[in-house]
């Protein structure tokens, strides 16, 4: 039996990480697959369960040396895969789901969302992923370093979530189970994270400081206290620099081990590596002074020579301080997501036994009859049984327009009752509401991969070990090639090692596709994830479904007509009995106005919907039949030559003409007429601005879907297209070379939207729809169609701009870092480079964040003129660092004049 469980892993730093998890698992026989998400902290497993368990996988990801828990589980059968966790949105979650986005789990096993804790980089992502993954019953994991998450995939019979944390936890990382019923839980984690984060830094901060002020007694003697304390500069210096280096700084030495049982380097083993070398060479040099003096104290008023602590303490306290600004950003790229939660009730005011109750919101259950008072939330999902009001459904939406509602219709949790009480039935609630699974679709979209991002992927795999190896080439070339001295070559091996920034690279893609998705909410947009989002971007030809996409879905009876011996009110009666028990729009037009007009219904013996075709009966022994043009002629093979005239006029109208008949003769015509939304021209001139072909489907005649298009301004019309024929209409475009996306809100509409590059579910169509398609509409506005490709066109930018610069930013660094200019004068000392590096991190997290300034039809300047005023300006910050550091080995406060570096 093959199974897939989704694992929440901490830990992960960068996709070296990653890769580390799936070779782990890889390694394991009867795991089938792995996909393993630094960024979302998450990772998928598929195995076969009789040859492998959850226990095993869990311990795989253990050993790999990050924390994991299993999310969901679920059992695959003989089919499945999980693919869509990357972001394939053939198979992506609809509303209704309760496994997570993309994971492709069925309800016989079990998910985990864990936060996690300890990540310094997208290596740690994939270090716990590949922990996870060795444990026995993982089925599929993937971590999400940006948002510190993971989803985990298990079976529950073979592994539980709390070995998959203490899986997580002998990694070296920390996880927790998110708890869906606490919206405070991700805020409340993210704020004592950041709180942790400061209170290192002013600790460290306040340790470092005073041997700022031994750096300056090299240049200003006369500063007070000098004579008295810079003797004791150095052993002062090794004090304060063992609680930074070893207690500030354990965090950098766990993730090392952790990566080194992995057999591997992430951030942490840089940090760790350049912190060591500068504190280490320092103590060697204060013991061998110790050994000559028998003293630690410096002679004839100077200090002890080449000591370096302030370089390993300065470096830390510069990137926690990267860190904490770093985390405090990331945290802005989640608003949406904290706003959603933030609109979920905290109580409910339930009827139970005739008794008013005031009760906290989880206690809410199925059929509880709720109250809501005007200013209200409405606490869960259900059905208005008594009173009417206007609704404020904005936040859900992103219509701004309070909706109406009374006895019957449907309300939907964390909408505000604006004016009147009503009284509705509970019918989902906890995490079957609708707002707990938008909640869970943009968590899950967040945590997705982009297929760009697999570039990234491939480059941090190598960057680490390159970036040690490039250090120590730099080392051996200044020491033994050049002949510079010791400290002039260690000095210059450290800047490197800690001026390379893998984080940069691996935010690049989570933190834009994090603010995009956020983005995209606020306005009703559901983008599941990074592969709907790139393909978005490569779309040139775009179909809309007709019925309840270009048209309002709610037609209305026009005309009817007598061709034969029965008059009109007879030829409605009988229509409106076929369609009864129709469920088509057309279908529930024709009844509902036979209903208006107190039509006498007859009963109907052998109903049959013919698909594509229309609908038959038998009343009275007497057999009818109700369709298009192809029932009349094609099946029943009656002529509609002397009804042309009439029937082609109201075509051209844009009016779909519904033909009555017996198996002998044509009886009459109703004419249904579905007006466009007044939203669909203004959609279709934005899309062909963006250069993209127009497309409208339908199974109408040609005549009546030409009147509509041109109405909406599309000029390429699909006509008669049966149901099950839309998908290869779809299929027949992209054999031209386009790249199709496909807009519907039907169940028929399915198919096709799968079989689309990109599908789009419109928000008011069926579940199946909205499970297929790669986006959902929330406002069935196809208005919002130009604004997600206008969106994801802007994020791929930013995600292009991202990872331009900290490609940019390494390249460019890494020569300055090992001093390839110091016969120039440009050097730049190991704690500024820590800096710089941390400062390239943060900068990538806020161009992210420009983001949050796109709005439909505009042009977002800000974030256009944001990244080269952030390169310019870090490069500004840069060239500074570098003279300062040159400024300081020329004054003496180094190891010696730049000239001079040669023994």
């Amino acid at each position: 039996m093959k199974k897939t469980i989704e694992l929440k892993i901490s830990g992960m730093h960068c996709q070296s990480c990653e890769k580390l998890i799936a070779q782990e698992l890889a390694e394991l026989n009867g795991v089938i697959d792995s996909k393993i998400n630094y960024s979302s902290g998450r990772g998928l497993v598929s195995f076969e369960s009789d040859k492998i368990s959850e226990a095993a996988i869990i311990g795989a990801v253990k050993n790999a040396g990050y924390e994991s828990e299993i999310i969901s589980a679920e059992n695959n059968g003989e089919g499945g895969g999980f693919e869509g966790f990357n972001g394939k949105q053939a198979e992506p979650p609809g509303l209704k789901k309760e496994f997570p986005a993309n994971s492709d789990l069925l309800p016989s096993e079990k998910s985990l969302n864990l936060s996690l804790s300890g990540m310094h980089c997208s290596s740690c992502a994939a270090i716990i992923e590949k922990a996870v993954k060795k444990a026995p019953g993982v089925n599929k994991v993937s971590v999400n370093f940006a948002a510190e998450k993971a989803f985990v995939a298990f079976n529950a019979n073979i592994i539980g979530a709390e070995e998959i944390i203490k899986a997580i936890s002998k990694a070296g990382y920390k996880a927790l189970e998110i708890n869906a019923k606490d919206s405070e839980f991700e805020s409340r984690k993210r704020r004592e994270m950041i709180s942790s984060q400061f209170k290192k830094f002013i600790i460290s901060l306040v340790l470092s400081l005073p041997m700022i002020y031994f750096m300056f007694m090299d240049f200003f003697v006369w500063l007070p206290g000098r004579a008295a304390l810079f003797p004791y500069a150095g052993i002062i210096s090794l004090i304060l620099t063992i609680p930074v280096q070893f207690i500030i700084g354990a965090g950098f030495y766990r993730g090392m081990w952790s990566s080194l049982k992995m057999k591997t380097f992430n951030m942490d083993s840089l940090i760790a590596i350049g912190t060591s070398t500068a504190f280490f060479y320092s103590l060697a040099n204060l013991a061998i002074y110790f050994f000559k003096t028998g003293s630690v104290i410096g002679i004839d008023g100077s200090k002890v020579p080449d000591l370096y602590f302030e370089t390993a303490a300065f470096l830390i306290t510069f990137v926690i301080l990267g860190k904490w600004l770093e985390a405090r950003t990331k945290g802005k790229t989640s608003d949406a997501i904290k706003k959603l939660m933030g609109l979920q009730a905290k109580t409910a005011r339930v009827i139970r036994n005739g008794a008013v109750q005031d009760i906290g919101i989880e206690e809410v259950k199925r059929g509880d009859i709720v109250m809501v008072r005007p200013g209200e939330k409405v606490p869960v999902d259900g059905k208005v049984i008594k009173g009417s009001s206007s609704v404020d459904e904005s936040m859900i939406t992103g219509e701004s327009i309070p909706v109406e509602k009374n006895a019957g219709d449907n309300v939907t949790g964390g909408t505000v009752n604006k004016t009147g009480s009503f009284e509705f039935e509970a019918a989902r609630i906890g995490n079957e509401t609708v707002l707990a699974q938008i909640i869970r679709l943009i968590e899950e979209a967040q945590g997705s991969k982009a297929p760009i991002q697999n570039f990234a992927d491939r480059i941090s795999a190598w960057f680490v070990p390159a970036v040690i190896g490039i250090a120590t080439f730099t080392f051996i070339v200044w020491y033994f090639a050049l002949g510079a001295s010791l400290t002039f070559s260690l000095m210059a091996f450290t800047a490197v090692i800690v001026i390379a920034c893998p984080c940069a690279l691996g935010l690049a893609t989570p933190t834009s596709l994090m603010a995009g998705t956020g983005k995209g909410a606020e306005y009703g947009i559901l983008i599941k994830g990074g592969e709907p989002l790139e393909s978005a971007c490569r779309v040139n030809a775009v179909i809309f479904d007709k019925t309840g996409t270009i048209t309002k879905g709610k037609p209305e009876v026009t005309d009817i007509a007598s061709f034969g011996s029965i008059g009109e009110d007879k030829i409605l009666a009988i229509a409106a009995s076929l369609e009864k028990q129709s469920e088509h729009p057309l279908a529930e037009a024709i009844f509902g106005y036979a209903q208006e007009k107190s039509v006498k219904f007859e009963d109907i013996l052998n109903f049959n919907a013919i698909a594509g075709h229309g609908v038959s009966g038998e009343i009275k022994g007497e057999k009818y039949f109700l369709g298009n043009r192809r029932l009349i002629e094609d099946v029943l093979g009656l002529p509609l030559d002397r009804f042309g005239k009439k029937i082609i006029g109201l075509e051209e109208q844009g009016k779909t003409v519904m033909t009555l008949a017996s198996q002998k003769e044509i009886l009459g015509v109703v004419a249904v007429a579905d007006t466009i939304r007044t939203t669909s021209g203004r959609a279709v001139e934005r899309l062909k601005k963006m250069g993209m072909k127009i497309f409208m489907i339908t199974g109408d005649n040609e005549r009546t879907a030409k009147a509509i298009a041109g109405q909406a301004g599309v000029e390429n019309v699909l006509a008669e297209v049966l149901p099950e024929d839309k998908a290869k209409e779809v299929r027949k475009l992209q054999e031209t070379g386009f790249i199709v996306a496909m807009v519907g809100d039907g169940i028929n509409d399915a198919p096709a939207l799968a079989q689309a590059n990109l599908g789009i579910a419109m928000g008011s169509g069926t579940d199946v729809a909205m499970e297929t398609g790669g986006v959902v509409l929330m406002k069935s506005d196809i208005n919002d169609v130009a604004t997600t490709f206008e969106l994801a066109k802007e994020t791929m930018n930013k995600i292009k701009q991202n990872m331009f610069f900290a490609l940019f930013y390494n390249v460019a660094a890494i020569p300055i870092a090992a001093r390839v200019f110091a016969g120039m004068g440009i050097v730049l000392k190991p704690e500024l480079a820590g800096l710089a590096m941390a400062l390239s991190s943060v900068s990538v997290v806020t161009n992210s964040l420009f983001l949050k300034f796109f709005r439909p039809e505009k042009r977002n300047y800000v974030s256009l003129v944001a990244p080269f005023v952030m390169v310019a300006l870090f490069g500004l910050i840069f060239l500074e660092f570098a003279k300062f550091s040159s400024r300081m080995e020329e004054s003496g406060a180094g190891e010696g004049a730049t000239m001079s570096i040669l023994r």
